[in-house]
């Protein structure tokens, strides 16, 4: 009779996704050390014997193990042993890697896989033996120079955020010269905002620079200067700027793609400020030629003459491609297109030119093309290489914040929740390939529709909701993020998916994780938890561990 009854509680147990079954799994991330120096290696040793000690059996690294056959002998020499410590502590050791969201791993092996926006049919004007990009003069940020003004208001904005509380003009502090535009008490706005804005007039499909000069005095939060570029309710250059607290003047370039737009909403300033001030001056805008301009086949590079005539590349001009390719550094001269000896363009002749190229995202951030043929074998020769120095069992895949897709010639036009299932599906059975009984974690937001699975996200043309619907139901979904997401567990359990709670979030407490607990009550298929930190923050990992451990 006892044997039936606890026989009984251990399939209720099952059934519900109480502590038996839930907590499994109990991780911590280890992230932010890549293992290219001796260093690294010392910093992450307190932290595995910290979690050995507080219950933890297993930890997820992510330490650039999707590029080993980038990495020099003394990388695998660490790597060893780490293992040989994971081991001794009974950690195992689960790999994070494979991302195309944050695709420094793919882009290592080529960085013409980052996903492409268009420039369509932009103007070029043949002197000599080269064509050049001519850009449309009109294009302007009127008294970007912030000169022209009466009292405390600018002449040519739309708005700038509470005249003569929040913004005024300075004819002292200014990078040249009679004046610029200064921001203070930020507070004075409900939001803490303090921004200025134009609207700007451009043409549909072209590549813009806009270049701005920021001065910032004890400004709180530090690094939230921001250019929006937006139209309609699309943000087409999110981009941040790490600028400190306090720093003299310094000028932030970015690019954006006009899209199918014919004009943008172009804003500086800060969402959220708290306190200091900062002075900004010298805003221009202006449309650029072929910088980093993108080479593979779904990049294609077309010329036409102005009747029609498609020019061939290899015949008629030579492979446009720039020497000075660099993601981040794109305040510089575009490269020009060569003609060869035999060319059928004449002198003085107009072309119009198609080619793609990148877009950062943030600060950092470069997309690559799920739908390359190259991304795949890649993958293929790196999970080779990862099973032969690790031999995994399980593989977290960084597949998360995909924050582009749907515009080169690769993948324009998909159904994104299929390619992106696609994608997922072709990763896991590449995995697979080399370990059959591989388990397979995975980030959640990119398959949550209370997240990220959803349409107008971020520069994606396309929609991603469905994606759940084409991949693997034996995946281990991480539901992530600061506040508990009850909503996400469960959506993942009524879809038939095992989850992994990755939380905390470098938080200076752990009341967040315990709204996790709380909501993982009576929800099937919660593994465990995770503790999970972006800022190698693990003052609260014992304690974590010993929370997560009491529910058992």
């Amino acid at each position: 009779m006892v044997r039936r009854i606890g026989c009984l509680l251990v399939l209720i147990g099952l059934a519900t996704g109480t502590a038996q079954a839930e907590y499994r799994d109990r991780l911590v991330w280890i992230f932010g050390w890549n293992l290219r120096s001796d260093e690294h290696l010392q910093q992450i040793e307190p932290v595995l014997r910290t979690a050995a000690q507080h219950g933890y059996n297993g930890i997820v690294l992510s330490a650039n193990l999707g590029r080993l056959c980038k990495q020099p002998p003394e990388y695998f020499q660490r790597l060893r042993k780490l293992a040989a410590l994971c081991e001794q502590l009974h950690l195992e050791i689960i790999p994070a890697a494979y991302g195309v969201g944050y695709g420094g791993e793919y882009l290592a092996h080529d960085r013409n896989l980052a996903e492409g926006i268009p420039v369509r049919d932009a103007t070029f004007v043949v002197h000599g033996r080269e064509a050049r990009h001519v850009p449309d003069p009109k294009v302007r940020i009127a008294n970007g120079g912030f000169e022209e003004f009466k009292r405390n208001r600018m002449a040519e904005f739309r708005f700038h955020d509470e005249p003569g509380t929040i913004s005024f003009p300075d004819t002292k502090v200014k990078h040249s010269g009679r004046a610029s535009l200064r921001f203070e008490n930020f507070r004075a706005h409900r939001a803490g905002n303090a921004r200025v804005m134009q609207e700007i007039s451009v043409r549909p499909y072209r590549c813009y620079r806009v270049s701005l000069w920021v001065k910032t005095e004890n400004v709180q939060p530090a690094n939230a200067f921001r250019i929006l570029v937006l139209a309609g309710q699309r943000n087409l250059a999110p981009r941040s700027f790490r600028i400190p607290s306090t720093a003299d003047w310094r000028k932030v370039t970015m690019v954006f793609n006009s899209l199918n737009f014919r004009s943008v909403r172009l804003y500086a300033g800060l969402w959220g400020g708290r306190s200091g001030r900062f002075w900004i001056d010298d805003w221009t805008i202006e449309e650029v030629g072929p910088i980093n301009v993108l080479r593979r086949p779904g990049t294609p590079v077309i010329v036409t003459g102005e009747d029609g005539t498609i020019y061939v590349e290899g015949r008629d001009f030579k492979p446009l491609v720039d020497p000075r390719f660099n993601f981040y550094r794109i305040d510089r001269p575009a490269p020009t297109l060569k003609l060869t000896s035999g060319s059928r363009i004449r002198e003085g002749q107009r072309l119009r030119v198609t080619w793609y190229h990148p877009m950062v995202v943030h600060d950092s951030q470069v997309t690559v093309c799920m739908a390359e043929p190259e991304l795949y074998e890649i993958l293929r020769h790196e999970v080779k290489l990862l099973n032969q120095h690790l031999q995994p069992r399980r593989v977290l895949l960084n597949m998360d914040e995909i924050r582009m897709g749907g515009t080169c010639a690769a993948c324009a036009n998909s159904n994104m929740a299929e390619l992106l299932g696609r994608c997922i599906t072709r990763q896991v059975q590449i995995l697979r390939q080399v370990n059959p009984h591989m388990q397979v974690l995975i980030w959640s937001d990119m398959l949550d529709p209370n997240h990220n699975a959803h349409g107008d996200y971020y520069l994606v043309q396309g929609d991603f909701t469905g994606v759940w619907n084409h991949v693997p139901k034996d995946l281990v979904i991480a539901v992530w993020g600061g506040r508990p997401r009850p909503e996400s567990l469960r959506f993942f359990a009524d879809h038939g998916f095992a989850t992994l709670v990755s939380c905390y979030y470098d938080a200076p407490n752990l009341e967040e994780v315990k709204g996790w607990l709380r909501a993982t009550r009576n929800v099937r298929g919660v593994r465990g938890f995770m503790y999970t930190t972006w800022q190698r923050k693990y003052d609260l990992l014992a304690q974590f561990g010993d929370l997560i451990r009491s529910q058992r």
